[in-house]
């Protein structure tokens, strides 16, 4: 009998990092790995964020802060709410966790029971579905395909509703496809939703400032009729260049954000104090200090599509926003390449990691079982070189 948890043996591995030990693992060994399998900015962290640190640890900022964040950090959560998404949250609507996986976690175990029901349009985040099922609830998943831009319709959120249903998680835009959803597309969601009110929305926006289309972002909670049923979570990781920082938050009915800070008491209690005070200066500052980012990861993005476009078998979308691309790769389906069966986007993927020394994600991590992920999230040299010796290997 095994004496670990049930819970623990039943759950996946997150396959973006277990892609990322990898390709460490094959780099210790001396092979020269590209690795474009990490949701991670390959920039630093800006300096006037930096500074702020320095200057929090210079100030002793050394104690215990509280659970759902410093009044000051939280304060300059409502601003960022209310600049860049016109929502008007409260102090008892925020909680600052440690990385915005923790308010997904906290979420999940504050509003699920066991057998609720979970809406995932896919291909969703690679840990959706699993800290939905350590909640005992159930991943419900609507899949969606490349010639819909990966987005799911009002029609397909319709029929996906039983009477189970608690809830419905996606981002926008979103890990892994890059597709983002319009102001029209979330409207026409909402009008479906705001027929079921005993169902709520995560709507996960971490990606919010990596948007390529020129229009501003549109958030769930600013629907009409969806406020009081919408948890917003966001954080600082990708637009800033802050992954390892941890800073994650949510707005949220002032109920459930109690909810949320009674339960992270009782796991990690607050976050870290130093990234705490960076983070108010970061998210004080006009989102445009991180402009120049999105331009080179927008340059990076139409670059990679130009060099896939010359490949057979890679059939691609426009992303508009992330760091993703997310083709589909089912043409290489049933072939032998190297004397190597490709059956699945898994094999493809490992292929690609052993003759090409290309790290990329397998599509059945994020619940699309015929794309990969390809994070353009590097510099323009490796991604240059890393999709030549993609090209070589399967052709």
């Amino acid at each position: 009998m095994n004496p670990l948890s049930e819970r623990i043996i039943n759950m996946s591995t997150s396959a973006t990092l277990a892609m990322a030990a990898k390709t460490r693992e094959l780099k210790a060994e001396g092979k020269d790995i590209i690795g474009l399998s990490l949701g991670e900015p390959d920039f630093n962290t800006p300096d006037f964020i930096k500074d702020a640190a320095i200057q929090a640890v210079n100030e002793n900022y050394n104690s215990y802060s509280p659970v759902d964040g410093y009044v000051d950090l939280k304060e300059a959560v409502i601003t960022k709410f209310k600049r860049d998404n016109n929502l008007t949250y409260t102090l008892p609507q925020v909680v600052v966790s440690t990385g915005a996986k923790q308010s997904l976690y906290n979420i999940a175990q504050v509003m699920l029971n066991k057998g609720d029901e979970v809406i995932l349009p896919c291909p969703y985040w690679v840990s959706y579905s699993d800290i939905v099922k350590v909640a005992e609830g159930v991943p419900v998943e609507v899949k969606t395909s490349i010639d819909t831009d990966f987005k799911m319709t009002a029609a397909q959120l319709e029929a996906a509703i039983t009477p189970k249903t608690k809830m419905l998680w996606f981002s926008s835009p979103c890990n892994p496809s890059g597709s983002l959803y319009s102001k029209e597309e979330l409207e026409a969601l909402a009008s479906v939703l705001v027929k079921h009110p005993n169902i709520y929305v995560v709507s996960d926006e971490i990606y919010e400032h990596i948007n390529y289309t020129g229009k501003p972002h549109a958030s769930m909670a600013g629907i009409e009729g969806m406020f009081n049923n919408t948890i917003t979570v966001n954080g600082v990781s990708k637009a800033f260049a802050m992954t390892g920082w941890r800073v994650g938050f949510i707005g949220a009915p002032d109920w459930i954000a109690r909810a949320c800070n009674k339960m992270q008491g009782q796991v990690t209690s607050g976050t870290n104090c130093i990234a705490q005070r960076a983070v108010i200066t970061a998210l004080k500052a006009d989102p445009s200090v991180v402009k120049y980012m999105i331009d080179e990861f927008k340059t990076r993005r139409d670059m990679v599509l130009d060099l896939l476009d010359g490949i057979e078998g890679f059939k691609t979308n426009t992303p508009e926003g992330a760091f993703y691309v997310f083709p589909d790769v089912s043409y290489f389906f049933g072939k032998t390449l190297r004397g190597k069966t490709i059956n699945n986007a898994t094999d493809f993927s490992l292929y690609l990691l052993e003759e090409a020394l290309v790290a990329t994600v397998t599509g059945d991590a994020f619940g699309d079982k015929n794309c990969i992920r390809i994070s353009y999230a590097a510099s323009q040299e490796q991604i240059k070189e890393a999709i030549k010796r993609i090209k070589e290997a399967v052709s």
